[in-house]
């Protein structure tokens, strides 16, 4: 039976109670200091971002002093100017909305897909207080910065339906992609789509959400199994499933060992998450790890 989602008033607020008391957690690293305190990380300098990229669409998230008004004057719409440096440093995000993702296997856990929109989402307003522009690849137009832009990409988070197809979405070359799934499907998939995405280029970091039965297959006994989505296929039962579990957990690990050499081969950086850890575990470490990057 699916569970309950968070709605997006839910969503929202555990992801601002979740980024609220991250500073805490990282008062003594500099290279954070510095970020917050450079804000949008020398945007400002001379040289590459001051290259032309695109004229776009105002839009109320933009202040006024981004208007290029002799572009403007040409017609009816107002543009704005953006630079490369600008495109280079945005942050595209991706959740796996897929029906595996909607399972936990104890009431007191949430989803894999509520705890991996929680920590993005959290991720993206501690990178957009500091000056970053966010998006959500395939739902979102562009990416957008500030209050008023987290509040749109909030709602668009929660109403996305994660669907893999959205990872071929419009990206610019050289930005950054945070890709947060249970990465269960085939090794061979994700090494398609994390190549293609790598030849763009692209590179980012892989939040890897796993369900702490998942890992221990701690169950025992008559045990029957269904594949999420496919309702309309057979179950198929287990005899004694505390047998299978020391095969369960090595196929379990090799599939772990291949999406890290995948990733590492990549340029991608990947960060493991149980269900039953703190959510700041796995935000400390991306936020670290993304906001390397972008510096």
């Amino acid at each position: 039976m699916p569970v309950q989602t968070l709605s997006h008033q839910q969503l929202r607020q555990s992801a601002e109670d979740l980024a609220s008391g991250f500073p805490a957690l990282l008062a003594e690293a500099e290279r954070v200091a510095n970020i917050v305190a450079g804000g949008v990380h020398g945007r400002r300098r001379a040289g590459q971002g001051e290259t032309f990229w695109q004229y776009r669409n105002y839009d109320k998230s933009d202040p006024a002093t981004r208007i290029d008004w002799r572009r403007t004057a040409r017609g009816d719409q107002v543009f704005v100017r953006d630079n490369e440096w600008e495109a280079a440093n945005s942050v595209y995000i991706w959740r796996n909305g897929a029906a595996g993702m909607n399972w936990r296997s104890a009431r007191k856990l949430p989803t894999k897909q509520d705890r991996a929109s929680v920590i993005t989402l959290a991720l993206a307003s501690l990178l957009m207080r500091s000056g970053e522009r966010c998006a959500i690849i395939g739902e979102s137009e562009r990416p957008r910065a500030g209050r008023v832009g987290f509040e749109q990409l909030s709602q668009r988070m929660a109403r996305s339906t994660g669907d893999a197809k959205h990872l071929d979405g419009k990206v610019p070359a050289h930005a950054k992609m945070v890709i947060a799934s249970d990465f269960l499907e085939s090794k061979d998939v994700w090494r398609h789509r994390l190549s293609r995405l790598s030849g763009r280029p692209v590179s980012g970091v892989l939040l890897h959400i796993i369900d702490p039965a998942e890992e221990a297959f701690p169950y025992k006994g008559r045990l029957e199994m269904r594949i999420p989505g496919l309702g309309k296929l057979p179950s198929f039962l287990v005899g004694r499933a505390e047998n299978a579990q020391e095969e369960y957990q090595k196929k379990f690990a090799a599939h772990c060992e291949a999406l890290d050499n995948t990733s590492k081969r990549l340029g991608w950086t990947l960060i493991r998450h149980r269900t039953d850890r703190p959510a700041t575990e796995a935000l400390t470490a991306m936020y670290l790890a993304i906001s390397g990057e972008l510096s």
